[in-house]
């Protein structure tokens, strides 16, 4: 028989090294904003909700998604800065 292995290897806690694309995968909640704003278009037309009051609202919150947007794919495709 062999003897066992009992020597233990520690390693040091340190975080996961992220994959660059990692970052990215934090703007998908911008297509789902997007798929509901659509939803809410289509059961408008649908069941002729009336959505003239709310069309002010709705276009600021499209200009301040896109701004987002343009913001979030800066900060998700910046370099990182401890890079060794």
């Amino acid at each position: 028989m062999e003897p066992l292995d009992t020597d233990m290897e520690y390693s040091p806690n340190e975080p996961r090294r992220a994959t660059p694309g990692n970052r990215l995968n934090y703007l998908l909640i911008f297509p789902l904003i997007g798929l509901v704003l659509v939803l809410i278009f289509i059961s408008a037309a649908i069941f002729q909700f009336d959505l003239s009051g709310v069309v002010d609202t709705l276009v600021g919150l499209m200009m301040l998604f896109f701004v987002l947007l343009i913001a979030g794919l800066f900060w998700a495709l910046a370099p990182k800065a401890h890079n060794p």
